[in-house]
C-alpha cells in the first residue's frame, strides 16, 4: 500500500499561505485545502479565490475538501479552478452522481466524504463514481480535535468495500491524525492522509512530514512507529 500524506493548510498561517505551502513541498504529496462555508459546518474559511491563487504559486497538487451545504453547485468550479482533487460530502450534495461526473469532466479526481456518524455501506454503489473515499476521523468544522477511535472499524469497512469493488480508490482519513494515530489508520486501511495541527503546529513541518509518512509505513510493517515514546516532533508556540 502506497502511503500518501496531504498536510491540511486549515492549521497554517493564512497569512503566509504560499511559504506555509513551500515548507512542504517535496515531502508531502498533495496539499489539503478546507472551504467551509459557515453553514454545513460551523466554520468559514476559504473559498475559490484562494484555491485559484493557490494553484499558482502551490507546487503540491491540490487536494480540496468541500465542507459545504451546496457542493453540487460550487464543486465543478474548485475543478476549473485548479483543484486536482475535489471531495464532496454525502450529507450535503443533493445530486451526488451528477456532481462527482462534473468534477470529473473539469479535469479533477472525485471525492466522497462521509462524516463520523454517517454509515459508508450506503454509498457502495456509487465506487464506482470517486477517486477517493473520505472517513471523516473528527467531526467536520474545526482542527486541532482528538481523534476518535470509534470510527476505524468504519475505515476497516471501506476498505472491504473498495476491495470488493476493485479499481483505483484511495481511502483518505481526516482529523485528528498525528503520530500516534496515523499508524492505526493505516492498519484499518486508509492510504491517504490529511495532518493538521501535526505538520503546520510543528517546528519543522517538512520533517513532521516525513515523520508521519514513516510512522504509517512503520505501521503497516509491524514496526513501531517513531516518535510514539516522546509524543513525536515539537509543535510551535
Amino acid at each position: 500500500m502506497s502511503v500518501r500524506i496531504s498536510p491540511s493548510l486549515l492549521a497554517a498561517d493564512f497569512a503566509r499561505l504560499a511559504d506555509e505551502a513551500a515548507a512542504v513541498a517535496g515531502v508531502a504529496d498533495w496539499l489539503h485545502v478546507d472551504v467551509m462555508d459557515g453553514h454545513f459546518v460551523p466554520n468559514l474559511t476559504v473559498g475559490l479565490p484562494v484555491v485559484a491563487a493557490l494553484r499558482r504559486h502551490a507546487a503540491l497538487p491540490l487536494d480540496c475538501h468541500l465542507m459545504i451545504s451546496d457542493p453540487d453547485r460550487w464543486a465543478p468550479d474548485y475543478a476549473r479552478a485548479g483543484a486536482e482533487n475535489v471531495t464532496i460530502h454525502a450529507e450535503a450534495a443533493a445530486a451526488p452522481v451528477r456532481t462527482l461526473r462534473t468534477i470529473r469532466a473539469a479535469g479533477a479526481r472525485a471525492g466522497l466524504a462521509v462524516n463520523p456518524g454517517t454509515a459508508v455501506e450506503p454509498y457502495a454503489d456509487l465506487l464506482g463514481e470517486v477517486d477517493m473515499l473520505l472517513i471523516m476521523t473528527v467531526e467536520p468544522g474545526f482542527g486541532g480535535q482528538p481523534f476518535l477511535d470509534l470510527v476505524l472499524p468504519k475505515v476497516r469497512r471501506a476498505r472491504e468495500l473498495i476491495a470488493r469493488h476493485g479499481g483505483e480508490i484511495w481511502l483518505q482519513v481526516d482529523g485528528g491524525v498525528d503520530e500516534q494515530t496515523i499508524g492505526r489508520c493505516a492498519q484499518a486501511g486508509a492510504d491517504v492522509f490529511v495532518a493538521g495541527t501535526a505538520v503546520f503546529g510543528a517546528q519543522d513541518p517538512a520533517a513532521a512530514v516525513k515523520a508521519l509518512r514513516s510512522a504509517a509505513q512503520d505501521a503497516l510493517a509491524g514496526r513501531p512507529a517513531p516518535g510514539a515514546a516522546d509524543g513525536g516532533p515539537a509543535t510551535r508556540g
